[in-house]
């Protein structure tokens, strides 16, 4: 007698019934299959078209796959950078009757790549670090919460562009453990050395296949997320001791915290018996500081590094500006209108699916500096932008959603048309206009 499909959701998408449940994924018609690239896989997983979105489809058990969509509900209510769980589908059976496996489906992270889709030809030394110091500061973000991996590797996580560096997304949490009294120095140990071990596998299978520069290190590559894993680690729970006379030194920490994209919500403080010393250590930090301010002034909701380079040219529009407001959330708002907003409008709509806005921004703010540095001049925005899009941006690839090759592809509806630089706003520069 064949078994009734059960869905669980916490959100029913009516596009979930057409789904071809009960075919064997491996088999799915290629109408319903988006040709995306992927990280390596114990399992079969395949990017589907569901409602007008791509989400990711995983064939595994009925209580891993509930495991997993458990799992990743408690780590998106903890802040941690994860992709967003869609469904779990249950009771699939063939046309015959016969069992299939149970589902995983989950939201495909928009602008988001592989490791591998990263790079077209070879791997650079430098992009590898970025990548290694994306997956420590994740690391470290989960330990902090109490979250034990137990499969940390660049397949099992999603890299997104921030500002230059890369930020790091969990993608399979099909091992993890939460514990909510914390994780021991074992556990982060393990996890950490399970993380160097297959980072080196990773790099050097690369290397065997020519994708990685002649000279580089897999080893050193792999020893750098331990580095930078532990530098994270100590700048945030270490305890500090000094006088009482240099008291600037809680600020100095807070502040160093703040920069590396932390935000404190206790911390303990503790004089000494005779009162010439101070113990701080920080009892709860939360990242993402600049991300919220950026939110709480604007709305956007970007990356943290991005997050940060966005406020440092709002901090210098205020700066430059003639009002006089007590207010920053002023300065904010005419800051999103009349800079950040126009920029992102003068993109043609063809072209906006190459990189988020957020990054795009960044991205016409490095190419000013360089225009600027090589012409000996301050270079006109409208001058910037129409050389940024035709120099650089045209020739980029799409990152909304990196197509594969075109068999057993779906596109995704993009809106076409431009908003045209006039030769009237050419010499217009926003930093002039305030």
């Amino acid at each position: 007698m064949q078994e009734s499909l059960r869905i669980t959701a916490s959100s029913i998408d009516p596009g979930l019934l057409s789904l071809p449940w009960s075919t064997p994924l491996g088999k799915w018609p290629s109408e319903h299959i988006v040709s995306l690239p992927k990280g390596l896989s114990r399992h079969l997983v395949r990017f589907a078209d569901l409602s007008g979105r791509v989400v990711a489809v995983k064939e595994t058990t009925a209580e891993m796959a509930q495991r997993e969509y458990d799992m990743l509900g408690n780590l998106g209510r903890l802040d941690v950078p994860c992709v967003s769980r869609v469904a779990v589908i249950a009771g699939r059976t063939d046309d015959d009757g016969r069992a299939l496996p149970a589902a995983l489906v989950t939201s495909h992270l928009r602008f988001s790549m592989p490791y591998r889709a990263l790079f077209t030809q070879v791997l650079r030394p430098d992009t590898a670090t970025r990548l290694v110091d994306a997956l420590a500061l994740l690391l470290v973000r989960l330990h902090n919460v109490g979250f034990y991996w137990g499969d940390v590797s660049l397949s099992n996580t999603l890299f997104r562009r921030d500002a230059g560096a890369f930020a790091a997304y969990l993608v399979d949490a099909e091992t993890g453990e939460l514990h909510e009294e914390g994780l021991t120095d074992g556990q982060r140990a393990y996890d950490l050395d399970l993380a160097r071990t297959n980072i080196a596998g990773e790099i050097m299978d690369l290397a065997a296949g020519g994708r990685l520069e002649r000279g580089v290190d897999a080893l050193e590559i792999a020893d750098g997320i331990v580095s930078s894993y532990r530098s994270l680690w100590a700048a945030l729970t270490d305890e500090e001791t000094f006088s009482t006379g240099e008291t600037w030194r809680i600020t100095e920490r807070v502040e160093k915290l703040n920069a590396l994209g932390f935000d404190i919500d206790e911390m303990s403080m503790e004089t000494t018996a005779d009162g010439t010393t101070v113990r701080i250590q920080p009892k709860v930090v939360d990242a993402g500081h600049h991300q919220r301010r950026l939110i709480r002034l604007t709305g956007l909701d970007v990356e943290e590094n991005q997050a940060r380079r966005l406020l440092n040219d709002l901090d210098e529009f205020r700066v430059r500006s003639t009002k006089a407001w007590t207010e920053e959330e002023m300065y904010a708002h005419e800051w999103l209108t009349r800079v950040f907003e126009p920029v992102v409008r003068a993109i043609p709509y063809d072209l906006r699916a190459k990189l988020e806005p957020a990054e795009v921004y960044h991205q016409v703010l490095e190419h000013r500096w360089y225009l600027s540095q090589a012409q000996s001049r301050s270079v006109p925005l409208a001058e910037v932008l129409t050389s940024y899009i035709n120099d650089v941006l045209r020739h980029r690839r799409d990152e909304a959603t990196i197509m594969g090759p075109p068999t057993e592809s779906l596109g995704v509806p993009v809106e076409t048309g431009s908003v045209e630089v006039s030769d009237d706003t050419a010499a217009i520069d926003w930093r002039d206009l305030v």
